[in-house]
């Protein structure tokens, strides 16, 4: 890592780091019971789906697309391995693998519909919503499906340790995310294709692989995602994730991951992650109503996107 790299990065993640600390220290003082380990712990515990998702979305936004059908695909593949697992007896990782497929399938199509006709994938990605949110009810004809014990262990907090498989494959998920992005050929072509796609295309070098790729590893990430709801539940819920897209999108924002492509973080994301569940723990504790709740997440992100507007405006891409 160069000296330059190395300085933007203890900027960029120090500030996060900062500000996340900040609101650990309000929050403490604003309720007793916030910092203690079992609150934290419970934080732990509750942002795998979210991760799971801003990862995926970090490569879709350097690539200068959009996934607003993530929470659709997450219940999409959670009906899947639901089904096969409760009515077809299938054993979990073959449901699992089943499942992954859905989602890897359907960010395929987002991609693809996307680059070879040249839609937004804004639009694209909304008629997904639909789409993958009415096939769910029909596969479980809008009932939740009882799963138990078979997914549970993937969600329940192991031992000494207190967090759940779920968080330690969330978090190793974004090493690898990070590591994909920052030092592997794959990465930075997505990055570049982001920041300027007819100069790749000027180089001798196809962006539209490197677009629908992106948008399939979100699919991929879908499917995960749904496998930690469905066994933080022990349940399938053919109406749930509804409107996460905007928590994702949102923690990729906070994280200093571009909506104008070509520049983000998977970590800078899961950092987003985390004040996205700090926040709204944290109001929940002083007793901040549902509707407050969101008035003052929405301002974040408004805030948050306003800053990355004046940020591609007056400074230069890193």
């Amino acid at each position: 890592m160069t000296a330059p790299h190395l300085s933007r990065s203890l900027i960029q993640y120090g500030g996060l780091s900062a500000a996340l600390l900040a609101m650990v220290a309000a929050f403490s003082l604003g309720s007793e019971n916030f910092f203690q380990t079992s609150t934290l712990i419970s934080i732990a515990n509750q942002i795998p789906e979210l991760t799971f998702l801003a990862v995926g979305m970090t490569f879709v936004l350097i690539v200068r697309g959009i996934d607003l059908s993530v929470g659709s695909l997450l219940a999409l593949s959670a009906a899947t391995l639901g089904v096969l697992m409760a009515r077809h007896g299938w054993p979990l990782p073959a449901a699992l693998a089943a499942a992954a497929a859905v989602g890897a399938l359907c960010g395929v199509a987002n991609g693809a519909l996307s680059v070879g006709f040249g839609i937004p994938s804004f639009i694209v990605t909304l008629g997904m919503l639909e789409v993958a949110r009415g096939v769910t009810k029909k596969l479980t004809d809008s009932q939740s499906v009882y799963l138990g014990g078979p997914v549970e262990a993937f969600g329940e907090p192991l031992g000494a340790l207190r967090v759940s498989p779920a968080f330690l494959t969330a978090a190793l998920t974004v090493a690898i995310g990070q590591f994909v992005l920052t030092r592997t050929v794959f990465g930075r072509y997505c990055t570049a294709v982001g920041t300027n796609e007819e100069a790749v295309r000027m180089s001798g070098v196809r962006p539209a692989p490197y677009f629908v790729a992106a948008f399939a590893l979100s699919g991929v990430m879908c499917s995960l995602a749904g496998f930690a709801q469905t066994s933080r539940l022990s349940t399938v819920d053919p109406n749930g994730a509804v409107g996460i897209e905007l928590s994702a999108i949102a923690a990729c924002v906070i994280g200093g991951t571009s909506l104008m492509g070509g520049r983000g973080s998977v970590v800078g994301s899961f950092l987003g992650v985390l004040v996205i569940q700090v926040m709204q723990t944290g109001l929940a504790q002083m007793g901040v109503s549902d509707a407050d709740k969101q008035i003052v997440t929405g301002l974040v992100i408004v805030a948050a996107v306003l800053f990355d507007a004046l940020r591609v405006r007056l400074g230069p891409r890193s």
